[in-house]
């Protein structure tokens, strides 16, 4: 799972100093070879349950080399009519499989933390032309305050978001979450038509999602915008077992999702959706007379990328390839091998802290400290990866099973050796 010691010594091999005269190609690409490739993470052969990282689909995988050889730049469809469709095809497809609005737009980016911004963006300039403030005329500087209402769960990277989009912590009213880190309805706090409403499909720690049905209808009553962080949940929406967990989510007004996690898209991959595509193309569209187009998507208009690779066409080949019911499948089966994991380490004594849900298990070993050590240990032995988290108070480790190579046997294998390591620390 990861590099050996021997590997990262080896990486003391690379120059560090640039070179004055050249270096042929041939000598560069074998020392990246011989160097770097022992030392990179194996985070795409089944048994890397750290973060949230995605798997390598192959047909992605080849399509990713495919568009490298193209070298396409698909900010104007002038610039690739190839690249252009598929990411129209892309886009339009993902918005159908995750069934939210007809009406949506999707815009590929390099992630859900940009994919976030991007969305965000557009929410704040729609309030404020709302309330007759024009941003792209008149700036920040004077403009009526909004408001942001966040669950007290959203996840670090949008808070960055609301930071790089002008709000800060004083702007930000949290709304308190469950023992799920689900906000809880009856303590939602009051919004209005300048308020900037932030939920999530699927809590980095536990899984869980937002109850959207019972949130978004009163905040549009209000005259408020719903954004949904589901950098990896909002896929659920494409299983038929799983799409109760994200009930309601299609009636925002913007989503934020990652191709390089569920999809198992290469990296990077984001998704931007709007479901106005005139509320996205606000914030982002400008002009340049050598960049005209009366096109009715272009990339450059959609996203904060000029130019840009044509990273929907992965996405198409994966959409392409697994079809509906393949995607579906998928994301059923990572979330069966989810509950099996926790049903293996729940039989053999551990405490797993919150009923699981979708593909993330949160597991704690007697206590902080051999929660820890147990951690340390499964890093060390490298049968699997996994990571630490704080919830509630407590440490845990955290179990998230993203790739589409895992096997019900990674899981059984992954498992034991998790026991093993906690039976080892258990008596050192």
């Amino acid at each position: 799972m990861f590099p050996t010691e021997q590997a990262l010594r080896d990486l003391a091999g690379f120059p560090r100093e640039l070179a004055d005269e050249p270096v042929p190609a041939s000598e560069v690409l074998a020392m990246l070879d011989e160097l770097g490739s022992p030392a990179t993470v194996v985070s795409t052969g089944g048994r890397y349950f750290g973060f949230v990282n995605g798997g390598a689909d192959p047909a992605a995988s080849a399509a990713a080399v495919l568009v490298s050889a193209w070298d396409q730049n698909v900010a104007l469809p002038v610039m690739s009519p190839v690249a252009a469709l598929l990411d129209e095809l892309a886009g339009r497809w993902s918005c159908q499989l995750l069934g939210l609005p007809g009406t949506a737009i999707a815009a590929f980016c390099s992630g859900a933390s940009i994919a976030n911004l991007t969305c965000i963006l557009a929410a704040r300039d729609a309030l404020l032309r709302r309330a007759g403030w024009s941003v792209e005329r008149r700036g920040l500087a004077g403009a009526p305050r909004l408001r942001v209402v966040a669950s007290a769960e959203i996840h670090a990277s949008v808070e960055k978001a609301l930071r790089a989009a002008g709000f800060g912590t004083d702007d930000v009213t949290s709304a308190p979450t469950d023992d799920c880190g689900r906000v809880l309805v009856e303590e939602f706090p009051s919004v209005d038509d300048r308020t900037l409403v932030l939920l999530q499909a699927g809590n980095v720690n536990t899984g869980h999602s937002d109850p959207f049905r019972q949130i978004i209808p009163s905040v549009h009553d209000n005259g408020g915008w719903v954004h949904v962080d589901g950098a990896f949940g909002l896929w659920a929406a494409a299983s038929d077992t799983q799409r109760h967990r994200v009930d309601g989510v299609d009636l925002a007004d913007s989503w934020a999702t990652d191709g390089h996690k569920w999809l198992n898209a290469p990296y990077d991959s984001g998704i931007a959706i709007c479901r106005d595509p005139a509320d996205l193309r606000r914030a982002m569209a400008f002009d340049a007379a050598y960049f005209a187009t009366d096109a009715e998507r272009a990339a450059a208009h959609l996203g904060l990328q000029m130019s840009q690779r044509a990273r929907g066409a992965e996405i198409w080949a994966i959409l392409a390839s697994h079809g509906r019911r393949g995607i579906a499948e998928l994301v059923d089966r990572l979330c069966a091998h989810a509950k099996r994991m926790a049903d293996l380490l729940d039989a053999a004594g551990a405490r797993i802290l919150i009923p699981t849900a979708l593909n993330q298990v949160l597991v704690q070993f007697d206590n902080d400290q051999t929660t820890d050590a147990v951690i340390a240990a499964v890093q060390a032995d490298r049968t699997c990866w996994a990571g630490g988290t704080r919830w509630h108070g407590h440490r845990a480790m955290r179990i998230s099973i993203c790739d589409s190579a895992t096997t019900s046997t990674d899981i059984e294998t992954a498992a034991h050796a998790i026991l093993r390591c906690w039976r080892t620390c258990k008596d050192a």
